[in-house]
């Protein structure tokens, strides 16, 4: 992999000569293929077996597994509250429920770069196509709420990369650097400068962070770039830029990060809300999904196929065997 020291030079590509047959690519292989320049991918975010498939089935080429969905749907606060074995086992229900890439979002490596790196061979072991670690100390808060975002140091979190990269098997399993820099309130310079340092410790895209209400710290980020790496985007608070703006921003990954989360937990707490004042389910039936829906997201009929196949299987040549021997 060559490495970058500086920027402003020419575009890299995410393809590596060593990564499995095209006849058999890696999850890795194969979002690396959906992060090109410009072409802002879209990556639903979900947090579970059942958002992993319903976005698959509903056409999204990639997902990113979230943290704060993720610790959300366990119950906990997106503050390093679940253990890293509580999230890579969710991941590995989502990596079984579908065959698209999934991204998964490594918070701030859990530690050290020990820790962090043991985080990115157990992803890759559940079959996820990358990882994404983010420049903020050990234990972080989400970008979203408050203003206590302190950053590692550039070194330090340049060996956590570097960990990473080294110590997962697949060439193509996809490292990507998540700068908080202009979360933390940090100038331009700096965020350029730390996801330079990131591109050369082996960072394969960069995840470029704002909370601001309009696109324009990402798209100057984005001219000042160039296309050192692929850049990829939450556009969690910035969500009214059309595609188009981010096409020719040059962007390679938009990630719907929250979104089908939230949207779970409003619909969960308006039915509660509804059934508990009304006393019955009578004024919901028709606003939630028919089991025969669901049944068919989890092809049930198949299931009972394979059972009629495999309950009763004679094997061929018995019947005669046993007619002779017995």
């Amino acid at each position: 992999m060559a490495s970058i020291l500086t920027r402003g030079k020419v575009e890299v590509s995410l393809n590596n000569s060593d990564s499995k047959s095209e006849a058999d690519p890696s999850p890795g292989a194969r979002l690396r293929g959906l992060l090109s320049y410009g072409a802002s991918t879209q990556l639903m975010g979900v947090h579970d077996g059942m958002s992993a498939r319903i976005a698959s089935a509903e056409g999204f080429a990639a997902l990113w597994a979230s943290g704060l969905c993720m610790s959300t749907a366990l119950g906990v606060r997106d503050s390093d509250e679940a253990t890293w074995n509580q999230l890579i086992s969710l991941v590995g229900s989502m990596t079984q429920a579908t065959s698209q890439p999934i991204l998964v979002d490594g918070d701030a490596g859990y530690g050290n770069f020990n820790t962090a790196r043991l985080f990115a061979r157990a992803a890759e072991r559940v079959d996820a196509a990358g990882v994404c670690i983010e420049d903020k100390v050990f234990p972080k808060m989400n970008s979203f709420f408050g203003n206590g975002h302190q950053l590692a140091p550039v070194g330090q979190f340049c060996g956590k990369l570097l960990a990473c990269r080294e110590g997962v098997a697949d060439a193509d399993f996809v490292l990507v650097a998540r700068t908080e820099t202009l979360i933390a309130g940090g100038p331009m310079t700096e965020a350029l400068d730390r996801a330079a340092a990131y591109a050369a410790a082996g960072a394969d895209a960069i995840f470029i962070h704002s909370r601001k209400q309009d696109v324009s710290e990402i798209a100057e980020f984005c001219r000042q770039w160039g296309n050192l790496r692929p850049i990829i985007i939450a556009p969690t608070t910035y969500h009214r830029t059309d595609m188009t703006t981010f096409r020719e921003l040059g962007i390679a990954g938009v990630m719907w990060a929250n979104q089908s989360m939230r949207a779970a937990y409003t619909a969960i707490r308006d039915t509660c809300r509804t059934v508990l004042a009304q006393e019955g389910v009578s004024g919901i039936e028709d606003q939630i999904a028919p089991l025969k829906e669901i049944f068919s997201l989890y092809e049930y009929e198949g299931l009972e196929q394979e059972e009629e196949k495999y309950s009763d299987w004679d094997p061929p040549g018995i019947s005669e065997r046993k007619a002779v021997v017995w």
